[in-house]
Order: structure tokens, then C-alpha cells, then sequence
């Protein structure tokens, strides 16, 4: 069913990275977009099968400006000035405690590299928009699967992380309607739809 859409209830309108205008439906496409990366990660390169599954409210552990420490397997949480907010390894919060042990009191060393990026580095990922930010709850979850099975201290999984994105936002499944679920392409440009 379409839903209308009028130009004079909008504040502000903006254009898309392909200059397309565009009203995203973020829960819908969050989760297709978890379930493209996790499911690529299962079939493509083994990965375990309990991925598949998440529950509706786990999306709520992404947010936007996150920093995950790829090596380590943790998730950051940084305030304007680099203080960390809060913590996680994999999907369990850090205590203050461990907080301060790892990250100490003041600000994040690695603050002014990762403000200061606007690409990623080899070791830190910025979480910074929708198109990618359901991949941190798989990150976690990973990280979680890791450490139940292998008790992991550092991490080797980001090159199939890399590849699951690069699989999902080929350029061809946006060319050929056969390659990209319509769904997936529904949540994204709703309007190509109407």
C-alpha cells in the first residue's frame, strides 16, 4: 500500500548521496540491513548461525558516533571532548571500574585521530551513519560468539565485515532490481516507490 507524501509537510529537505530525495524508514532498513551482513557472514564465511536470530529491541545497542576498537573488541561511547561515555566489550557494558582500568579518567588517547578522520584507521571504526550502524550490533555479537567459543584476546573477523558491506551496497544491486531485495531497496528510497 503507498502511502502519500507531500512536499509541504516537510521542515527540510535534503538529497541523498545518488541525489535521490528520499524518507528512510531507519527501523525497517536497520534490520535488513543487519540481516544482509549477518546472513553473508553465515553462508559466505561460517560464521554462526545464532546471528541470524536477533531480537527487535537488541537494535537499540546502535547508535550513531560509536567507535569500535577492532582489535579489541570493544565499543566506545565518547563525549565532545573524548571522555568516554560509557563502554562495552562485544554486546556486555563495562563496568566504570573496567572503563577506568582501559580508557582512564580523562580523555581517550586516541580522541584526536578518530574526531579528526573522516574515512576509518586500521584499528578504530566510526560508526557514524545509518548505512553501516547496524553492523556495530553484529560487530558485538560477533565479538560475543568469539568469546564463548574461542575466549578470543584479540580479533580477526573485520576483513569479513569489510566484505559483507562491500556485498551489500554492490553497485550492481542497485543497477539490476534482480541482485537487490526489493524490501532492501523499499526501506532505503521509499519514494522511487510511490
Amino acid at each position: 500500500m503507498q502511502q502519500d507524501f507531500s512536499l509541504a509537510d516537510c521542515d527540510v529537505m535534503g538529497f541523498d548521496l545518488d541525489h535521490t530525495l528520499c524518507r528512510y524508514q531507519l527501523p525497517q532498513s536497520a534490520r535488513l540491513i543487519y540481516d544482509s551482513f549477518a546472513q553473508y557472514l553465515v553462508t559466505e564465511k561460517g560464521y554462526d548461525e545464532d546471528l541470524l536470530t536477533v531480537a527487535p529491541d537488541s537494535l537499540d545497542f546502535c547508535c550513531k558516533g560509536l567507535v569500535f576498537d577492532i582489535e579489541d573488541g570493544n565499543f566506545l561511547k565518547l563525549a565532545e571532548d573524548g571522555t568516554v561515555l560509557r563502554a562495552s566489550h562485544g554486546t556486555r557494558s563495562m563496568t566504570s571500574e573496567e572503563v577506568l582500568e582501559i580508557y582512564g579518567r580523562r580523555e581517550w588517547k586516541h580522541f584526536d585521530t578518530v574526531s579528526g578522520m573522516v574515512s576509518r584507521s586500521a584499528k578504530y571504526y566510526l560508526y557514524d551513519n545509518y548505512f553501516d550502524l547496524p553492523g556495530a550490533l553484529l560487530c558485538a555479537r560477533v565479538v560475543d560468539s568469539l568469546d564463548q567459543h574461542d575466549d578470543q584476546k584479540k580479533y580477526d573477523f573485520w576483513k569479513d565485515v569489510v566484505a559483507a558491506i562491500q556485498h551489500n551496497y554492490k553497485i550492481t544491486a542497485f543497477k539490476d532490481s534482480h541482485d537487490c531485495p526489493d524490501n532492501l531497496m523499499r526501506s532505503i528510497n521509499p519514494l522511487f516507490y510511490l
